[in-house]
């Protein structure tokens, strides 16, 4: 009896043991398990992060690149508008220089008709 008691003893012992056994393996698995969890957490994370940057410098390129466009666009404006000031200036000299040719005219008509008329007055 006592050996049966003994033996039982004993069974239970290793069985006790492998449950121990058994329990850690589980709970070892279970950590890691976590571990790895939390590490891919932490990757995806940093991931998220980067791309976060990244969108904010695409972002900020893509500003810079508008603001050098509308640069480009208004240095065109302002060279068609120096054009079309310096076209103007031309015209109004053209017209200014017609207008003192005509002016100058005049007055050599009018010079001339005086000098006829003397000249018509002598002759009488």
């Amino acid at each position: 009896m006592m050996m049966m008691m003994k033996m039982m003893m004993k069974m239970m012992m290793m069985m006790m043991m492998m449950m121990m056994m058994m329990m850690m393996m589980m709970m070892m698995m279970m950590m890691m398990m976590m571990m790895m969890i939390m590490i891919i957490m932490m990757m995806m994370l940093l991931m998220m992060k980067m791309m976060m940057v990244m969108m904010m410098m695409m972002k900020m390129m893509i500003m810079i690149m508008m603001m050098m466009i509308i640069i480009i666009i208004i240095m065109i404006m302002i060279i068609m508008m120096m054009i079309v000031m310096m076209m103007n200036m031309m015209m109004m000299m053209m017209m200014m220089m017609m207008m003192m040719m005509m002016m100058m005219m005049m007055m050599m008509m009018k010079i001339m008709r005086t000098i006829i008329m003397m000249m018509m007055m002598m002759i009488v």
